[in-house]
């Protein structure tokens, strides 16, 4: 791999990164209200008020905060929080398997979805199965999702109670390994399958009109012409398309954290989404600027991700991006 190209894209990589940094120390200072006046209560005195400053770090000067900021981002040592007056930092790891689980499944079921739907609509141009998927993706893809989940919550947790209503675990959780596994999966459920519903139409429609320009290619005409399965021409085909496809899925990757805030919040899960609504709405800005930050984190790798597995997948396509 070119040095020099990978040493651009990380640059500038850090780049962006610094600036969330600074965007999100500045967003957090110019909310309105006291960022103290959520932990003080109405009867402390003075000398206790200012205490607490000190202790957060308000009495500073603002280049300084800045500076304490910086480093507690670099080292994830994010402080206390406002409201539980536990360190952020375990708050983020208790509620990160859940949120892990809700993206890492859903993102899986619906690209696999996606991707086996969009090539069956390129191999069924003009077909009724190809005019299904078509209509199909369109329709889950116009929705928003918070509809989507709560029409689901509706229907299947509600009127037909096949799954729980709320929460992540059931209260109290069940005794025994296999019982808290099948209770957890059993509450996970109905978010991944929300999550997974919204999510594959846009793959299957992206795929199918990749598939159709690689089909309609040279190489898969000859390959037709020679007599090869069709099974190995589709495969030749889904191999050209590759390299895109894993751009695109590193890079749904802060969509779908992004959107897991809104479903954490439709069906109660205990993740980094409600936690994050929960800092924000709390002015709990140890807690809400770590959210932001690792969101923004794993938005700038993914799109590092995704320019170095391009070059990567596709031996066609020079580091520094001129055709052979």
């Amino acid at each position: 791999m070119n040095a020099g190209w990978f040493a651009k894209r990380l640059l500038s990589s850090l780049f962006v990164l610094a600036a969330v940094i600074a965007l999100n120390f500045i967003l957090f200072r110019m909310m309105p209200g006291d960022a103290v006046s959520t932990i003080i209560d109405p009867s402390f005195s003075p000398e206790a008020k200012e205490n607490l400053r000190a202790i957060y770090g308000l009495d500073r000067p603002l280049a300084e905060q800045f500076m304490i900021y910086v480093k507690r981002m670099l080292t994830f040592s994010f402080g206390l929080s406002f409201i539980s007056r536990k360190p952020v930092w375990e708050e983020l790891l208790s509620r990160l398997p859940a949120t892990l689980a809700l993206t890492s499944a859903s993102m899986a079921l619906s690209a696999a979805f996606g991707i086996w739907l969009g090539i069956k609509a390129a191999l069924c141009r003009g077909r009724l199965a190809e005019k299904i998927v078509l209509g199909a993706s369109a329709v889950t893809a116009s929705f928003p999702g918070f509809f989507v989940q709560l029409v689901l919550l509706m229907l299947f947790a509600r009127a037909l109670p096949i799954f729980p209503l709320r929460g992540t675990l059931s209260s109290p959780p069940p005794s025994g390994t296999m019982n808290l596994f099948f209770d957890y999966v059993r509450h996970m459920a109905l978010p991944v399958i929300s999550l997974s519903l919204i999510g594959f139409g846009g793959w299957a429609l992206y795929v199918r009109n990749l598939m159709v320009r690689a089909l309609g290619e040279d190489f898969a005409l000859m390959a037709r012409a020679r007599g090869l399965p069709r099974g190995r021409v589709v495969w030749h085909a889904f191999r050209t398309i590759l390299p895109p496809i894993i751009t695109i899925f590193l890079m749904s990757v802060p969509g779908l954290v992004s959107g897991a805030v809104i479903t954490e919040s439709v069906f109660s899960l205990h993740g980094v989404g409600t936690f994050l609504l929960e800092a924000v709405s709390g002015h709990d800005y140890p807690a809400a600027g770590a959210a932001f930050y690792l969101l923004a984190l794993i938005t700038v790798s993914c799109n590092l991700a995704a320019d170095v597995s391009y070059g990567f997948a596709d031996p066609r396509v020079r580091i520094e991006g001129k055709k052979e």
